[in-house]
């Protein structure tokens, strides 16, 4: 089980992507249609009696990845049923997913003008999305098949945006990997003195020209 300090955290990492999402990403996210949806979840496919998002999740800080997710229609791909009814792991899964697609979607935008390599974005929200539903169903012992078919394939490490490239999602990659490392050494990054994307794109071209 997770312990009391390590929930913490995570409630405070929630609340972080939460902020960065609010205040950077929407307001840079390029307009798209309506994505279709995504797999049935555990509880509507092959593998019912998990316990459900309604149960669970509303009553919880990870409540607001949901809150996020649907902030990304053109990202989220959703169990077909999507409802309370669904496994609440594979809700989790599935907004996490959405929130490391639309980041790096709205990052490299906004740095370069084009869409990120498809690449970079298929290996980014399969990680986010396994880091995220380990991190959950650790807290609540809500493990399901889809999220250990999801992190049993390697990622693709070597085509991970790091803190350099796509600083938002970078992070939210670096602390997601270990979020115990945040209970021994509190986020403490540049980025919290920035107020938008273009803040982070202006602090990204001094640190590679130079004042």
């Amino acid at each position: 089980m997770t312990s009391v300090t390590d929930v913490l955290t995570i409630h405070q990492l929630l609340g972080r992507i939460v902020y960065f999402h609010a205040l950077f990403i929407e307001p840079a996210l390029p307009p798209g249609s309506a994505a279709d949806a995504g797999d049935a979840c555990c509880n509507h496919g092959t593998a019912p009696g998990r316990r459900t998002a309604g149960e669970l999740l509303a009553g919880t800080a990870w409540a607001a990845l949901a809150d996020v997710a649907a902030t990304l229609p053109a990202y989220h791909r959703a169990c077909p049923e999507a409802g309370g009814a669904c496994c609440v792991t594979c809700v989790v899964v599935s907004a996490g997913a959405a929130i490391a697609t639309g980041w790096a979607q709205a990052e490299h935008w906004a740095y370069h003008g084009i869409p990120p390599a498809g690449t970079l974005v298929h290996c980014t929200s399969r990680t986010v999305a396994g880091r995220l539903g380990r991190s959950f169903a650790g807290q609540y012992g809500t493990g399901c098949p889809a999220l250990a078919r999801l992190c049993a394939v390697p990622a693709g490490e070597d085509a991970l945006p790091g803190l350099e490239e796509l600083p938002l999602t970078g992070e939210l990659l670096a602390l997601w990997a270990d979020p115990g490392a945040a209970t021994r050494h509190p986020v403490a990054s540049w980025l919290n003195h920035c107020t938008g994307l273009d803040d982070v794109r202006r602090v990204l071209r001094t640190r590679r020209t130079g004042p």
